[in-house]
């Protein structure tokens, strides 16, 4: 039946059907300005084919389902043998297979690989972030198994094959492979000295067993896992197969899955080990500094993530604002909204920019550049994740009642943005472990401030904030109290000038009245109204 009460009008259309890369100007800058000349032509063409596809329509659906139908955990078969497998919903595998196919676990074989992986991790986590978790610890376990070259040449090519081969087997018999993590215990959270799993070692060298569990698992349906426990030498990585090379399966008990408060599509799990087998990464004693090196990759997983949601957020404020009118006009040429819609967008373009001057960082690989990413992970694992609960909110604001439904998709987005700042240490750890790198490690704050440095003279307010904070960094005394102050000033700064460098004149100027300047409030929307703030918006807005 049709209602006959009104015609429906004035509805905006679905952002669908358009090239999430192509339409992201700040995200295509970055690539073109990180990446080899000789690299550019066939990277581009991959990232507008995933962006075409995180775009479509059918994609869409497959996160929305996927969302709606989180895995389920299943401990025993039909006759009670314990298998602890769990299951996904079919719009999960179709989207993890796309993120692998796409490279998202390949960045450390590719030329430019953590530039041309960055620009489509945060493109792919636009269409569903949560198969961004099992793709992000694959990526990350690399480095760390790379602290033993058998153990590395054994696992590295499943782990950065581009193929998907879903279900457990074993290893040897499958085309790739995926990994988890799992670090924290019940008593001791991000404190993984207080770790009580036990590591007994066995008759072949370098082979133990555990005896514990992990209060947080991630990716509990992988092939393999790094964890860390307590051996004779004290904290130490482990690997964990899941299956051995006989097709028995090794003791992993997966007690239940965590009820969480976005990343529904994804499963995070509570695992009991109980005589399991594990085999040695590293040096007894040294887990921390074992696993350090794939903490690292997974915070800047976290910038990224962070980055296309708020990304893909500012997508659809601007989209919708673009089409619906009120009060006698569109919304978008409202000098409110624009100011709202400018400062959101200008959040976003330093996120992007500064997520991918870091994977560029990785992709040097030289002494400066390290040195750079000691001091600027926490950092911008700090500052970026903590923006992105506020721009998602108040972009679902931007689309009035409509954002607090289900249906515009916004609610899962503001769902999602705060997980990014707790999973791989909350800003608490982010800000102290700042501290540590400018307190032990010189070369980390010479690498910042050389960086920052380049923009000097080109931007007051930048150069202000510069002087401000070398003042701050002149006096540690008591520095722990202000240390989340310190990683603020330290992540604005940097964003400040990489936005004087490359970006447009009014996106930089914008950024550095309010950022940096003291030109702009507590909420958005407070940016001086003299700025090209249309220019901004227009920068901002998605092409469908």
């Amino acid at each position: 039946m049709t209602g006959s009460t009104h015609t429906v009008s004035n509805q905006v259309p679905p952002l669908v059907g358009y090239d999430v890369f192509a339409a992201d100007r700040a995200l295509t800058a970055a690539v073109e300005r990180h990446l080899d000349p000789d690299l550019l032509d066939e990277a581009l063409g991959e990232l507008s084919g995933l962006g075409r596809t995180s775009g479509s329509a059918q994609v869409q659906e497959w996160g929305a389902l996927a969302n709606e139908n989180p895995p389920r955990l299943r401990t025993h078969d039909r006759y009670g043998d314990r298998i602890d497998e769990v299951e996904f919903h079919p719009s999960w595998h179709r989207l993890l297979g796309k993120g692998v196919s796409a490279g998202l676990t390949a960045a450390w074989i590719r030329p430019g690989g953590h530039v041309r992986r960055a620009a489509a991790f945060l493109v792919w986590t636009q269409a569903e972030a949560g198969n961004g978790c099992p793709l992000s610890m694959t990526h990350a376990a690399v480095p760390a198994l790379r602290t033993d070259p058998e153990l590395a040449a054994e696992w590295e090519p499943r782990l950065t094959s581009q193929v998907y081969d879903r279900g457990l087997r074993p290893a040897r018999q499958k085309a790739g492979a995926l990994f988890g993590m799992g670090m924290t215990e019940k008593q001791g959270g991000s404190d993984v000295r207080a770790n009580t799993t036990s590591a007994r070692p066995l008759a072949e060298d370098g082979t133990y067993e555990l005896t514990g569990h992990k209060w947080f698992c991630s990716a509990p349906m992988s092939d393999g896992f790094l964890v860390l426990a307590q051996a004779p030498g004290g904290l130490t990585c482990f690997l964990v197969p899941r299956v051995f090379e006989d097709g028995t399966r090794n003791v992993f008990l997966i007690q239940r899955l965590k009820d969480k408060l976005g990343n529904r599509s994804n499963a995070s799990a509570e695992v009991e080990f109980d005589g399991t087998w594990a085999r040695r990464v590293g040096e007894e004693g040294r887990g921390v500094r074992t696993i350090i090196e794939m903490v690292a990759a997974t915070r800047l997983d976290c910038v990224l993530g962070s980055a296309g949601l708020m990304r893909q957020a500012v997508a659809q404020a601007v989209h919708h604002c673009t089409h619906r009118a009120a009060f006698g006009g569109k919304l978008v040429d409202k000098p409110l909204m624009r100011n709202v819609l400018a400062d959101l967008a200008i959040e976003s373009e330093a996120a992007t920019t500064l997520a991918l001057r870091l994977a560029a960082a990785y992709d040097d690989g030289g002494e400066q550049e390290r040195a750079l990413l000691r001091i600027a992970v926490p950092t911008a694992k700090y500052w970026v994740t903590k923006r992105c609960p506020a721009v998602a909110v108040e972009a679902a604001e931007c689309l009035g009642g409509n954002g607090y439904v289900e249906e515009s998709g916004l609610p899962r987005l503001v769902r999602e943005s705060p997980l990014n700042s707790i999973w791989e240490g909350a800003g608490n750890v982010q800000a102290l472990d700042v501290l540590r790198a400018l307190q032990r490690e010189p070369g980390a704050l010479d690498a910042y401030l050389r960086e920052v440095g380049q923009a000097r003279g080109a931007d007051h307010r930048l150069d202000g904030a510069i002087k401000n904070l070398l003042t701050e960094l002149a006096d540690l005394q008591g520095v722990e109290g202000r240390a989340r102050r310190l990683a603020e000033r330290l992540a604005l700064v940097l964003q400040g000038s990489l936005l004087v460098r490359f970006a447009p004149p009014e996106v930089a100027d914008a950024f550095c009245a309010a950022r940096l300047g003291g030109d702009g409030g507590a909420v958005f929307g407070t940016l001086p109204h003299t700025l090209d703030l249309a220019s901004v918006v227009e920068r901002a807005r998605p092409v469908s």
